[in-house]
């Protein structure tokens, strides 16, 4: 039997509603999905600048402890003092870890930017910062003394301002043949994680040489509080002083409880008697401090924010923050 056409045309209109439902039911299910990816990322966006602004406001609270800091102890920092010991701060949803460093308890490698007197030549061109530096390397690096010499040279060539290599050092020509080439920065560093670009910085070491070094933004001195080192600052304290790092961790674990008051009674110690040390060298060790690092963890919901905030302090009065950081480093 013959089918009519008004029967087909019956069937193609129910397949066309068919499809249409179908198509409708798809659209629905992803605008559905798509309103809630939006929901979810708006309140992730609300939670994340509440958790920023929590962070701030961590950040201005410990300006003012870290202002108030000055008024114990004559100055002195060490690290007995409460601004040392983290503090965790209970919110609604979530909780403040903030924890106060102290960023001359390190190695400020802008300090290698000072040039070296001009009577010395060759590969004696160095300063007592630049000797410092290489024998901390070198107790890295297992007494790798050619390593040690690169990364100085090196490193000392893409903080200066010229474009003549040092005896062990690289300039761009070097830069520029890499696989990924870029240039010597030619001046002052902002960051540690700037390291990573020197000519002979090796990954298999890198992060041990990061618990010693830091970056003190347009601060060419080499200032260490010797109240703030811990023990496992030993070897930093070994390549500034020459002592043995038996020695330098026998300094440290003996140190008063409340640091010393001054410099001078540090250099009295008996681990000191047969280390000469130039008037220079004298001036890196003080038992106070101008910057401070404030690492910010804030918790809030479901959303975790770091902020890493650089402070320095002047006339022991004024603290200003002159560097962020968001995210963990």
């Amino acid at each position: 039997m013959t089918r009519s056409p008004l029967a087909h045309q019956r069937g193609m209109a129910l397949l066309i509603v068919l499809f249409i439902v179908a198509l409708v039911s798809v659209l629905a299910t992803e605008m559905g999905s798509r309103l809630q990816l939006q929901v979810q990322r708006a309140s992730n966006i609300k939670d994340n600048n509440q958790a920023y602004w929590y962070s701030i406001g961590a950040e201005a609270y410990a300006m003012i402890a870290i202002k108030n800091l000055y008024e114990l102890d004559d100055g002195n920092i060490h690290l007995n003092q409460p601004w040392a010991q983290p503090l965790v701060y209970p919110i609604e949803n979530g909780q403040i870890t903030a924890t106060i460093t102290d960023s001359q308890a390190c190695f400020n490698i802008n300090a290698l930017a000072q040039p070296p007197s001009s009577s010395n030549t060759g590969d004696r061109n160095t300063t007592p910062a630049m000797d410092a530096f290489s024998a901390l390397v070198r107790e890295i690096t297992n007494g790798d003394t050619y390593t040690a010499d690169v990364v100085r040279d090196s490193l000392v060539d893409y903080l200066d301002d010229n474009t003549i290599a040092r005896p062990y050092g690289a300039e761009d020509d070097t830069y520029l043949g890499l696989r990924y080439p870029h240039l010597s920065a030619n001046t002052l560093l902002t960051e540690v994680s700037e390291l990573r670009l020197v000519n002979g910085v090796n990954v298999e070491w890198f992060a041990d040489l990061l618990q010693y070094v830091c970056v003190l933004p347009q601060n060419q001195n080499l200032v260490i509080n010797i109240n703030t080192l811990t023990e496992d600052d030993d070897m930093l304290l070994s390549a500034v002083t020459g002592l043995s790092v038996s020695d330098a961790q026998s300094l440290i674990e003996s140190r008063p409880e409340r640091g010393y008051e001054t410099a001078a009674d540090f250099f009295d110690e008996p681990e000191m008697a047969g280390i000469i040390l130039s008037d220079t060298q004298r001036t890196w060790f003080n038992t106070t401090t101008e910057y401070f690092t404030l690492t910010t963890i804030t918790q809030y919901n479901e959303t975790q924010f770091t902020l890493t905030s650089l402070m320095h302090v002047t006339n022991q009065e004024n603290v200003s923050v002159i560097q962020r950081t968001f995210g963990r480093r």
